[in-house]
Order: structure tokens, then sequence, then C-alpha cells
């Protein structure tokens, strides 16, 4: 029994809009990086669904590469988070204000 396109694309459409409510509604940083790598992976759901359907293995080498970039994209993210929060004491959004120093 093979699960048809229209079910990953639907499941990758909702992990996108779980992921971009995080983004807009949240306030700690560590939920918004989190929302961002939620929005990534639904990317690269889609991107491994295209690939599977189409009988193409490109799509799966450039999610190969996106998660690699995923990855250090988030080590630097929480680098600069836990150094704002060293500096700040919170991870607020709403309370970092880098540029009144």
């Amino acid at each position: 029994m093979e699960v048809a396109l229209n079910w990953y694309l639907a499941l990758s459409a909702v992990l996108f809009t779980i992921g971009t409510l995080g983004v807009l509604f949240r306030r700690n940083a560590i939920v918004i990086l989190m929302s961002v790598e939620l929005m990534l992976n639904a990317v690269n759901l889609t991107l491994v669904s295209f690939s599977q359907f189409m009988g193409d293995p490109t799509g799966q080498m450039l999610v190969f590469f996106s998660i690699a970039v995923a990855a250090a994209e988030a080590a630097v993210g929480l680098a600069i988070v836990i150094a704002i929060f060293r500096s700040r004491v919170t991870v607020d959004v709403t309370e970092i204000d880098l540029f009144k120093h």
C-alpha cells in the first residue's frame, strides 16, 4: 500500500503552517528558531515527496545539503541566543534591544 502524494503535501503544509504561526506569535527566541527549523523540514518533506513521485533523486540530494545548512544555521542561531542571554538574561525577543547602547 502506497501513500499518495497529496498526504505528504498536506502534512508538509500543516507543518509549515505550525512553523509560521510559531515564528509570528511566539516571543521566545529558542521557540522561534525551532519554528524556523520546522518550516525548513516541511519544505524538505515536500522536496523528498516530489522527488520520489517523479522518480528523480535530485530533490533528495538537495534535501541532504539543505539539512546540512540547517544544522549550521541552528548552531549559529543558538550561539547568538546564548550570547544575548548571557548579556541580557532574557530570551524574550520583545525585551532585547541591541541598538540602544
